[in-house]
Protein backbone atom coordinates (compact mmCIF):
# COMPACT_ATOMS: atom_id res chain seq x y z
CA UNK A 1 0.00 0.00 0.00
CA UNK A 2 1.64 3.15 -1.02
CA UNK A 3 1.36 6.73 0.10
CA UNK A 4 -1.30 7.95 -2.18
CA UNK A 5 -3.65 5.21 -1.38
CA UNK A 6 -3.16 5.29 2.63
CA UNK A 7 -3.86 9.09 2.58
CA UNK A 8 -7.09 8.34 0.44
CA UNK A 9 -8.02 5.66 2.85
CA UNK A 10 -7.55 7.89 5.90
CA UNK A 11 -9.68 10.99 4.39
CA UNK A 12 -12.83 8.18 3.13
CA UNK A 13 -12.54 5.97 6.72
CA UNK A 14 -13.03 5.74 9.71
CA UNK A 15 -9.59 4.68 10.46
CA UNK A 16 -8.44 8.02 12.21
CA UNK A 17 -11.37 7.85 14.37
CA UNK A 18 -10.56 4.13 15.63
CA UNK A 19 -6.98 5.65 16.51
CA UNK A 20 -8.55 8.58 18.42
CA UNK A 21 -11.23 6.48 20.20
CA UNK A 22 -8.40 3.82 21.59
CA UNK A 23 -5.73 7.07 22.53
CA UNK A 24 -7.93 9.74 24.35
CA UNK A 25 -10.46 7.60 26.05
CA UNK A 26 -7.61 5.43 27.37
CA UNK A 27 -5.16 8.61 28.31
CA UNK A 28 -8.31 10.64 30.25
CA UNK A 29 -9.34 7.48 31.80
CA UNK A 30 -5.54 6.96 33.17
CA UNK A 31 -5.36 10.35 34.28
CA UNK A 32 -8.88 11.71 35.42
CA UNK A 33 -9.55 8.10 37.54
CA UNK A 34 -7.48 8.31 40.97
CA UNK A 35 -7.17 4.28 40.81
CA UNK A 36 -4.41 1.42 41.95
CA UNK A 37 -2.61 2.62 38.39
CA UNK A 38 -1.29 5.82 40.71
CA UNK A 39 -0.12 4.37 43.90
CA UNK A 40 2.75 2.42 45.08
CA UNK A 41 5.66 -0.11 43.01
CA UNK A 42 3.20 -1.03 40.82
CA UNK A 43 1.70 2.25 39.53
CA UNK A 44 1.59 2.65 35.47
CA UNK A 45 3.90 5.40 35.43
CA UNK A 46 6.95 3.64 37.77
CA UNK A 47 8.42 0.14 36.39
CA UNK A 48 8.09 -0.74 32.40
CA UNK A 49 6.53 -4.01 33.33
CA UNK A 50 3.55 -2.30 35.47
CA UNK A 51 3.02 -0.03 32.70
CA UNK A 52 2.84 -2.61 29.78
CA UNK A 53 0.26 -3.92 31.97
CA UNK A 54 -1.70 -1.40 33.04
CA UNK A 55 -1.97 -0.04 29.27
CA UNK A 56 -2.82 -3.57 28.67
CA UNK A 57 -5.74 -4.04 31.02
CA UNK A 58 -7.55 -0.97 29.53
CA UNK A 59 -7.93 -3.07 26.04
CA UNK A 60 -11.03 -4.46 28.44
CA UNK A 61 -12.85 -1.59 27.25
CA UNK A 62 -10.74 -0.46 23.87
CA UNK A 63 -11.07 -4.07 22.40
CA UNK A 64 -14.48 -4.16 22.19
CA UNK A 65 -14.41 -0.53 20.69
CA UNK A 66 -11.89 -1.78 18.05
CA UNK A 67 -14.18 -5.04 17.04
CA UNK A 68 -17.10 -2.28 16.74
CA UNK A 69 -15.33 0.14 14.40
CA UNK A 70 -13.69 -2.58 11.96
CA UNK A 71 -17.46 -3.69 11.51
CA UNK A 72 -18.15 -0.12 10.96
CA UNK A 73 -15.38 0.21 8.48
CA UNK A 74 -16.81 -3.14 7.44
CA UNK A 75 -19.99 -1.75 5.83
CA UNK A 76 -18.62 1.08 4.21
CA UNK A 77 -18.74 -0.55 0.78
CA UNK A 78 -22.32 -1.60 1.52
CA UNK A 79 -23.07 2.01 2.32
CA UNK A 80 -22.04 3.90 -0.33
CA UNK A 81 -24.12 0.93 -3.10
CA UNK A 82 -21.29 0.99 -5.24
CA UNK A 83 -20.49 -2.55 -3.99
CA UNK A 84 -20.99 -4.74 -7.29
CA UNK A 85 -19.15 -1.69 -9.39
CA UNK A 86 -16.20 -2.66 -7.14
CA UNK A 87 -16.45 -6.39 -7.42
CA UNK A 88 -16.15 -5.82 -11.51
CA UNK A 89 -12.95 -3.83 -11.61
CA UNK A 90 -9.99 -6.17 -12.41
CA UNK A 91 -7.83 -5.33 -9.00
CA UNK A 92 -8.01 -8.50 -6.82
CA UNK A 93 -9.98 -8.56 -4.09
CA UNK A 94 -7.82 -9.24 -1.46
CA UNK A 95 -6.01 -5.60 -2.62
CA UNK A 96 -9.03 -3.89 -1.70
CA UNK A 97 -9.02 -5.90 2.07
CA UNK A 98 -5.60 -5.50 2.43
CA UNK A 99 -5.87 -1.57 2.03
CA UNK A 100 -8.65 -1.35 4.15
CA UNK A 101 -7.61 -3.45 6.56
CA UNK A 102 -4.35 -2.09 6.90
CA UNK A 103 -5.21 1.47 7.36
CA UNK A 104 -7.17 0.80 10.32
CA UNK A 105 -4.50 -1.66 11.73
CA UNK A 106 -1.73 0.93 10.99
CA UNK A 107 -3.98 3.86 13.07
CA UNK A 108 -5.11 1.48 16.09
CA UNK A 109 -1.06 0.18 16.07
CA UNK A 110 -0.11 3.88 16.16
CA UNK A 111 -2.88 4.86 19.35
CA UNK A 112 -2.13 2.27 21.30
CA UNK A 113 1.85 3.15 20.59
CA UNK A 114 1.19 7.07 21.60
CA UNK A 115 -0.54 5.43 24.70
CA UNK A 116 2.37 3.09 25.54
CA UNK A 117 4.92 5.89 24.82
CA UNK A 118 3.21 8.30 26.93
CA UNK A 119 3.67 5.86 30.39
CA UNK A 120 7.54 5.18 28.79
CA UNK A 121 8.27 8.73 28.95
CA UNK A 122 7.67 8.57 32.60
CA UNK A 123 8.81 5.51 33.45
CA UNK A 124 11.84 6.21 32.16
CA UNK A 125 12.47 8.67 34.64
CA UNK A 126 11.31 6.79 37.39
CA UNK A 127 12.98 3.92 37.71
CA UNK A 128 16.95 2.80 37.26
CA UNK A 129 15.92 -0.73 35.93
CA UNK A 130 15.66 -0.93 31.80
CA UNK A 131 14.66 -4.16 30.10
CA UNK A 132 12.81 -5.32 27.39
CA UNK A 133 10.74 -7.96 29.44
CA UNK A 134 7.78 -5.90 28.79
CA UNK A 135 7.60 -5.42 25.11
CA UNK A 136 6.01 -8.67 24.43
CA UNK A 137 3.19 -8.04 26.71
CA UNK A 138 2.54 -4.69 24.90
CA UNK A 139 2.82 -6.23 21.38
CA UNK A 140 0.34 -8.49 21.62
CA UNK A 141 -2.07 -6.12 23.24
CA UNK A 142 -1.68 -4.22 19.66
CA UNK A 143 -1.64 -7.09 18.11
CA UNK A 144 -5.34 -7.59 19.94
CA UNK A 145 -6.54 -4.48 18.57
CA UNK A 146 -5.38 -5.51 14.74
CA UNK A 147 -6.66 -8.81 14.68
CA UNK A 148 -10.30 -7.50 16.64
CA UNK A 149 -10.40 -4.81 14.70
CA UNK A 150 -9.89 -7.17 11.26
CA UNK A 151 -12.68 -9.89 12.67
CA UNK A 152 -15.15 -6.94 12.74
CA UNK A 153 -14.46 -5.94 9.24
CA UNK A 154 -14.68 -9.37 8.09
CA UNK A 155 -18.30 -9.28 10.22
CA UNK A 156 -19.62 -6.42 8.86
CA UNK A 157 -18.63 -7.08 5.41
CA UNK A 158 -20.21 -10.55 5.90
CA UNK A 159 -23.43 -9.20 7.33
CA UNK A 160 -24.07 -5.86 5.94
CA UNK A 161 -26.61 -4.50 8.48
CA UNK A 162 -26.52 -1.31 10.46
CA UNK A 163 -26.94 -3.31 13.64
CA UNK A 164 -24.04 -5.78 13.08
CA UNK A 165 -21.52 -2.81 14.52
CA UNK A 166 -22.79 -2.41 17.76
CA UNK A 167 -23.91 -6.07 17.76
CA UNK A 168 -20.35 -6.93 17.72
CA UNK A 169 -19.16 -4.38 19.94
CA UNK A 170 -21.79 -5.96 23.02
CA UNK A 171 -20.42 -9.36 22.00
CA UNK A 172 -17.05 -8.47 22.29
CA UNK A 173 -17.91 -6.77 25.48
CA UNK A 174 -19.22 -9.30 26.85
CA UNK A 175 -17.12 -12.30 26.14
CA UNK A 176 -14.36 -9.83 28.00
CA UNK A 177 -17.10 -9.97 31.38
CA UNK A 178 -17.16 -13.70 31.33
CA UNK A 179 -13.32 -14.53 30.98
CA UNK A 180 -12.78 -12.37 34.01
CA UNK A 181 -16.37 -13.20 35.92
CA UNK A 182 -16.96 -17.05 35.09
CA UNK A 183 -16.11 -18.75 32.15
CA UNK A 184 -12.26 -17.85 32.73
CA UNK A 185 -12.36 -18.52 36.84
CA UNK A 186 -12.06 -21.27 38.14
CA UNK A 187 -13.10 -21.74 42.09
CA UNK A 188 -11.02 -22.63 44.57
CA UNK A 189 -10.23 -22.93 48.21
CA UNK A 190 -7.78 -20.46 49.50
CA UNK A 191 -5.68 -21.28 53.01
CA UNK A 192 -7.55 -21.22 55.92
CA UNK A 193 -10.51 -22.77 53.85
CA UNK A 194 -12.24 -19.45 52.50
CA UNK A 195 -13.53 -19.56 48.78
CA UNK A 196 -11.90 -17.87 46.23
CA UNK A 197 -10.37 -18.21 42.43
CA UNK A 198 -7.89 -18.36 40.03
CA UNK A 199 -7.44 -17.99 36.47
CA UNK A 200 -7.62 -20.86 34.06
CA UNK A 201 -6.65 -21.24 30.45
CA UNK A 202 -9.69 -19.71 28.57
CA UNK A 203 -9.19 -16.37 30.45
CA UNK A 204 -6.19 -15.82 28.26
CA UNK A 205 -8.02 -15.66 25.18
CA UNK A 206 -8.90 -12.50 26.57
CA UNK A 207 -7.42 -9.17 25.63
CA UNK A 208 -6.94 -8.26 29.12
CA UNK A 209 -5.02 -9.07 31.94
CA UNK A 210 -5.33 -9.28 36.01
CA UNK A 211 -4.83 -6.06 37.84
CA UNK A 212 -1.33 -5.43 38.61
CA UNK A 213 -1.00 -6.54 42.51
CA UNK A 214 2.96 -7.07 42.34
CA UNK A 215 5.63 -5.65 40.13
CA UNK A 216 7.97 -8.75 39.55
CA UNK A 217 4.70 -10.64 38.37
CA UNK A 218 4.88 -10.72 34.59
CA UNK A 219 3.12 -12.98 31.80
CA UNK A 220 5.09 -16.46 30.91
CA UNK A 221 6.70 -16.82 26.90
CA UNK A 222 3.93 -19.57 26.82
CA UNK A 223 0.88 -17.11 27.04
CA UNK A 224 2.87 -14.70 24.86
CA UNK A 225 2.68 -17.24 22.11
CA UNK A 226 -0.58 -18.95 22.67
CA UNK A 227 -2.28 -15.49 22.62
CA UNK A 228 -0.04 -14.93 19.36
CA UNK A 229 -1.41 -18.04 17.83
CA UNK A 230 -5.02 -17.30 19.06
CA UNK A 231 -5.04 -13.80 17.24
CA UNK A 232 -3.46 -14.89 13.92
CA UNK A 233 -6.44 -17.12 13.57
CA UNK A 234 -8.42 -14.57 14.41
CA UNK A 235 -7.20 -12.07 12.06
CA UNK A 236 -6.91 -14.41 9.18
CA UNK A 237 -10.87 -15.34 9.16
CA UNK A 238 -11.44 -11.30 9.46
CA UNK A 239 -9.35 -11.42 6.07
CA UNK A 240 -10.74 -14.45 4.76
CA UNK A 241 -14.63 -12.94 4.99
CA UNK A 242 -13.34 -9.70 3.87
CA UNK A 243 -12.58 -10.75 0.71
CA UNK A 244 -15.01 -13.85 0.76
CA UNK A 245 -17.81 -13.87 -2.53
CA UNK A 246 -19.94 -16.63 -1.47
CA UNK A 247 -21.82 -17.91 1.40
CA UNK A 248 -19.52 -21.45 1.26
CA UNK A 249 -16.20 -19.28 1.18
CA UNK A 250 -17.60 -17.61 4.58
CA UNK A 251 -18.43 -20.73 6.05
CA UNK A 252 -14.58 -21.64 5.53
CA UNK A 253 -12.88 -18.64 6.37
CA UNK A 254 -14.25 -19.39 10.29
CA UNK A 255 -11.64 -22.51 10.25
CA UNK A 256 -8.85 -20.13 11.33
CA UNK A 257 -10.23 -18.67 13.93
CA UNK A 258 -11.49 -22.45 15.10
CA UNK A 259 -8.04 -23.84 14.65
CA UNK A 260 -6.12 -20.50 16.36
CA UNK A 261 -8.50 -20.85 19.25
CA UNK A 262 -7.45 -24.88 19.46
CA UNK A 263 -4.11 -24.64 18.80
CA UNK A 264 -3.93 -21.78 21.43
CA UNK A 265 -5.20 -23.80 24.19
CA UNK A 266 -2.63 -26.28 23.65
CA UNK A 267 -0.14 -23.83 23.96
CA UNK A 268 -1.80 -21.83 26.71
CA UNK A 269 -0.81 -23.18 30.35
CA UNK A 270 -3.28 -24.35 32.45
CA UNK A 271 -1.86 -24.12 35.65
CA UNK A 272 -2.11 -20.54 37.14
CA UNK A 273 1.39 -19.94 38.62
CA UNK A 274 2.63 -20.28 34.89
CA UNK A 275 0.60 -18.00 33.52
CA UNK A 276 1.64 -15.16 35.90
CA UNK A 277 4.75 -15.29 37.10
CA UNK A 278 7.99 -13.73 38.86
CA UNK A 279 10.20 -12.11 36.76
CA UNK A 280 13.87 -13.48 37.80
CA UNK A 281 15.84 -10.63 36.57
CA UNK A 282 13.65 -8.24 38.06
CA UNK A 283 13.51 -10.03 41.68
CA UNK A 284 17.92 -10.26 41.19
CA UNK A 285 18.98 -9.04 44.89
CA UNK A 286 20.86 -6.05 44.40
CA UNK A 287 23.10 -5.38 48.08
CA UNK A 288 24.79 -2.90 50.11
CA UNK A 289 26.43 -4.80 52.80
CA UNK A 290 23.54 -6.73 54.67
CA UNK A 291 20.59 -4.67 53.28
CA UNK A 292 19.29 -5.64 49.75
CA UNK A 293 16.35 -4.96 47.59
CA UNK A 294 15.28 -6.08 43.88
CA UNK A 295 16.75 -5.14 40.46
CA UNK A 296 13.43 -3.41 40.63
CA UNK A 297 14.35 -1.00 43.38
CA UNK A 298 17.96 -0.79 43.17
CA UNK A 299 17.89 3.18 42.65
CA UNK A 300 15.86 2.79 46.21
CA UNK A 301 18.77 1.14 47.55
CA UNK A 302 20.64 4.07 49.41
CA UNK A 303 17.43 4.99 51.41
CA UNK A 304 17.38 1.55 52.77
CA UNK A 305 20.91 1.00 53.42
CA UNK A 306 21.79 3.42 56.36
CA UNK A 307 18.26 2.37 58.29
CA UNK A 308 18.89 -0.90 57.81
CA UNK A 309 22.36 -1.39 59.33
CA UNK A 310 21.59 0.69 62.45
CA UNK A 311 18.03 -1.48 63.02
CA UNK A 312 20.62 -4.37 62.52
CA UNK A 313 22.75 -3.42 65.05
CA UNK A 314 20.20 -2.21 67.18
CA UNK A 315 18.38 -5.62 67.38
CA UNK A 316 21.84 -7.29 67.60
CA UNK A 317 22.00 -5.19 70.82
CA UNK A 318 18.66 -6.63 72.12
CA UNK A 319 18.66 -10.03 71.32
CA UNK A 320 21.89 -11.21 70.76
CA UNK A 321 22.69 -14.33 68.54
CA UNK A 322 19.03 -14.78 67.73
CA UNK A 323 18.73 -11.00 65.94
CA UNK A 324 18.64 -11.38 62.12
CA UNK A 325 21.86 -10.42 60.40
CA UNK A 326 20.11 -8.93 56.76
CA UNK A 327 17.66 -6.73 55.74
CA UNK A 328 16.05 -8.27 52.38
CA UNK A 329 13.21 -6.81 50.17
CA UNK A 330 10.71 -9.59 50.09
CA UNK A 331 10.72 -11.16 46.12
CA UNK A 332 8.05 -13.63 47.03
CA UNK A 333 4.85 -13.35 45.29
CA UNK A 334 2.38 -14.65 47.61
CA UNK A 335 -1.64 -15.46 46.36
CA UNK A 336 -3.79 -13.68 47.40
CA UNK A 337 -5.54 -14.86 50.93
CA UNK A 338 -2.30 -16.57 51.76
CA UNK A 339 -0.53 -16.33 54.86
CA UNK A 340 3.16 -14.54 54.75
CA UNK A 341 6.70 -16.57 55.14
CA UNK A 342 8.38 -14.79 57.31
CA UNK A 343 12.16 -15.22 58.25
CA UNK A 344 14.47 -15.32 61.43
CA UNK A 345 17.31 -14.63 59.48
CA UNK A 346 16.31 -11.65 57.59
CA UNK A 347 13.76 -8.62 57.66
CA UNK A 348 11.91 -9.00 54.80
CA UNK A 349 9.77 -5.77 53.65
CA UNK A 350 7.93 -4.45 50.89
CA UNK A 351 8.08 -1.31 49.88
CA UNK A 352 4.26 -1.22 49.13
CA UNK A 353 3.50 -2.02 53.47
CA UNK A 354 2.05 1.02 54.40
CA UNK A 355 4.58 0.68 57.31
CA UNK A 356 7.31 1.32 55.26
CA UNK A 357 5.86 3.61 52.33
CA UNK A 358 7.35 6.99 52.08
CA UNK A 359 9.43 6.49 54.96
CA UNK A 360 13.13 7.59 55.20
CA UNK A 361 15.91 7.96 58.21
CA UNK A 362 14.88 7.11 61.55
CA UNK A 363 11.77 6.51 60.61
CA UNK A 364 12.44 4.00 58.39
CA UNK A 365 14.88 2.21 61.35
CA UNK A 366 11.98 1.58 63.68
CA UNK A 367 9.50 0.49 60.92
CA UNK A 368 12.03 -2.56 59.80
CA UNK A 369 12.64 -2.95 63.49
CA UNK A 370 8.72 -3.36 63.86
CA UNK A 371 9.00 -5.29 61.05
CA UNK A 372 12.07 -7.83 62.54
CA UNK A 373 10.21 -8.32 65.72
CA UNK A 374 6.13 -8.76 64.99
CA UNK A 375 6.01 -9.27 61.84
CA UNK A 376 2.21 -8.88 60.50
CA UNK A 377 0.50 -12.33 59.70
CA UNK A 378 -2.57 -11.03 58.34
CA UNK A 379 -3.53 -12.95 54.38
CA UNK A 380 -2.58 -11.32 51.51
CA UNK A 381 -4.80 -8.51 50.77
CA UNK A 382 -6.50 -8.06 54.12
CA UNK A 383 -6.00 -5.59 57.44
CA UNK A 384 -5.02 -6.26 60.70
CA UNK A 385 -6.17 -5.47 63.72
CA UNK A 386 -5.46 -2.72 66.84
CA UNK A 387 -3.53 -5.87 68.50
CA UNK A 388 -0.96 -5.34 65.61
CA UNK A 389 0.25 -1.88 66.38
CA UNK A 390 0.18 -2.29 69.75
CA UNK A 391 2.27 -4.91 69.60
CA UNK A 392 4.85 -3.57 67.59
CA UNK A 393 4.92 -0.61 69.23
CA UNK A 394 6.06 -2.29 72.58
CA UNK A 395 8.56 -3.93 70.61
CA UNK A 396 9.96 -1.30 69.12
CA UNK A 397 10.15 0.25 72.49
CA UNK A 398 12.21 -2.56 74.03
CA UNK A 399 14.51 -2.51 71.50
CA UNK A 400 15.06 1.10 71.44
CA UNK A 401 14.08 2.65 74.79
CA UNK A 402 11.75 4.51 73.55
CA UNK A 403 7.34 3.78 72.80
CA UNK A 404 6.52 5.99 70.22
CA UNK A 405 3.65 5.41 67.79
CA UNK A 406 4.86 4.13 64.11
CA UNK A 407 3.59 6.21 61.36
CA UNK A 408 1.82 4.30 58.42
CA UNK A 409 -0.24 1.68 59.72
CA UNK A 410 -4.00 2.90 59.61
CA UNK A 411 -3.95 3.66 63.27
CA UNK A 412 -3.66 7.33 64.94
CA UNK A 413 -0.89 8.35 67.70
CA UNK A 414 -3.36 8.21 70.29
CA UNK A 415 -5.02 4.56 69.43
CA UNK A 416 -1.80 3.27 69.14
CA UNK A 417 -0.20 4.88 72.77
CA UNK A 418 -3.95 3.74 74.70
CA UNK A 419 -3.41 0.07 73.33
CA UNK A 420 0.53 0.35 73.83
CA UNK A 421 1.26 2.23 76.83
CA UNK A 422 -0.32 -0.46 79.39
CA UNK A 423 1.50 -3.46 78.00
CA UNK A 424 4.54 -1.19 78.08
CA UNK A 425 4.56 -0.74 81.67
CA UNK A 426 3.67 -3.84 82.55
CA UNK A 427 6.57 -5.29 80.66
CA UNK A 428 9.04 -2.91 82.29
CA UNK A 429 8.25 -3.79 85.89
CA UNK A 430 9.08 -7.40 85.23
CA UNK A 431 13.08 -8.14 85.59
CA UNK A 432 15.14 -8.16 82.43
CA UNK A 433 15.28 -12.01 81.52
CA UNK A 434 11.84 -12.14 82.04
CA UNK A 435 11.09 -9.58 79.41
CA UNK A 436 13.48 -10.87 77.18
CA UNK A 437 11.64 -14.48 77.71
CA UNK A 438 8.47 -12.86 76.83
CA UNK A 439 9.86 -10.88 73.83
CA UNK A 440 11.11 -14.08 72.32
CA UNK A 441 7.77 -15.62 72.68
CA UNK A 442 5.84 -13.23 71.13
CA UNK A 443 8.44 -12.97 67.97
CA UNK A 444 8.30 -16.70 67.83
CA UNK A 445 4.50 -16.34 68.03
CA UNK A 446 4.62 -13.65 64.70
CA UNK A 447 6.92 -15.45 62.58
CA UNK A 448 5.25 -18.15 63.10
CA UNK A 449 1.77 -17.39 62.47
CA UNK A 450 0.12 -19.33 64.38
CA UNK A 451 -1.08 -17.26 67.80
CA UNK A 452 -1.65 -13.58 68.88
CA UNK A 453 1.71 -11.81 69.03
CA UNK A 454 0.41 -9.46 71.90
CA UNK A 455 -1.53 -12.34 73.86
CA UNK A 456 2.24 -14.05 73.93
CA UNK A 457 4.20 -10.25 75.00
CA UNK A 458 1.37 -10.65 77.88
CA UNK A 459 2.62 -13.96 79.18
CA UNK A 460 -0.64 -15.45 77.76
CA UNK A 461 -1.09 -18.79 75.75
CA UNK A 462 -0.95 -18.36 72.24
CA UNK A 463 -3.95 -18.93 70.22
Amino acid sequence: MNTRVLRTELRRSVAPWAGAVVLVPALAFLYLVDAAWWRGTTAWTAQWTSMAMWTRSLLFYLWPLAVGLGALQGLRDQRSTMYELLTSTPRPARHRAGALAGTTALTLVVAFALLVLVGGVQVWGNTGYTHAGWLPISLVGALFLVAGSVLGMGAGRALPSALTPPALAMTAFVFTVLMHASLGRTETVMEGGLPGTEPNRISLLSPTVEEVRDVLVTLSPSVHLGQTVWLLGMAATGFALLIAATPRARLTALAPLTAGAVAALLVLPSDPGRMYVVDKAAAEPVCDGPVCVTTTQRARLDDVAGPGRKALRLLHTALGGQAPVSVRENAAVPPQGSTPRWSRESVLFDFDDDLITGLKGEELTRALIAQAMVPLCVPVGWSGTAADPAAQSVAVAWVTGDLEPLAGNGFSAAEQTAAARPVWKELKALPHDEQLSRIRAMRTTALSCEGEPLAALKGGASK
